[in-house]
């Protein structure tokens, strides 16, 4: 007999292999399954759950489809949803780390930092901020980018000014 999460597992495993199966560019698998806004997301609403269900073999399996669809070169890839740039601070030596790997691996150096960062990282292994706030990343906004006009000097949308706030508004 299944249990409930078993038969929640299977259904977004079967989810995700028709989402597969119809050839999507990886961009578009992630953002549909594993994305925000994807089922998983949907489905576990609390992070004990996700964090259970990314133990799982059906989120292995998930993962291995999204690797396969990342091997195939397609030119929608950044059509299918525009991309963002970060700017990492880290050591030298963990860049000259990074440029080595990525080099013995025969890849780029954003290709191997994008498969690192699609790996489920365990919550100890990640060092805190000194806030007493639990951390959470389930359906918390990301600080949004405002803009201010440079005529009004009111917050508008545009090429102008960027300026940073938190969901709170600091």
């Amino acid at each position: 007999m299944l249990t409930q999460s078993t038969e929640k597992y299977q259904q977004i495993l079967q989810t995700a292999r028709q989402l597969y199966d119809s050839e999507p560019d990886w961009v578009t698998f992630f953002r549909e399954i594993l994305g925000v806004d994807g089922i998983i997301r949907r489905h576990f609403t609390r992070l004990e759950d996700l964090s259970a269900f990314e133990k799982s073999p059906e989120f292995e399996q998930i993962q291995k489809w999204l690797v396969k669809l990342r091997e195939q070169k397609s030119s929608t890839d950044t059509e299918s949803e525009p991309t963002r740039v970060i700017t990492v601070r880290l050591p030298k030596s963990m860049h000259e780390y990074l440029r080595t790997e990525a080099h013995d691996l025969r890849t780029s150096m954003n290709k191997l930092c994008i498969s690192k960062l699609l790996q489920v990282i365990e919550q100890d292994l990640i060092p805190t901020e000194r806030s007493s706030a639990p951390p959470s990343r389930i359906n918390k906004p990301a600080p949004q980018p405002m803009t201010t006009s440079i005529n009004s000097g009111q917050p508008s949308i545009g090429n102008s000014q960027p300026m940073f706030r938190s969901a709170s508004g600091f």
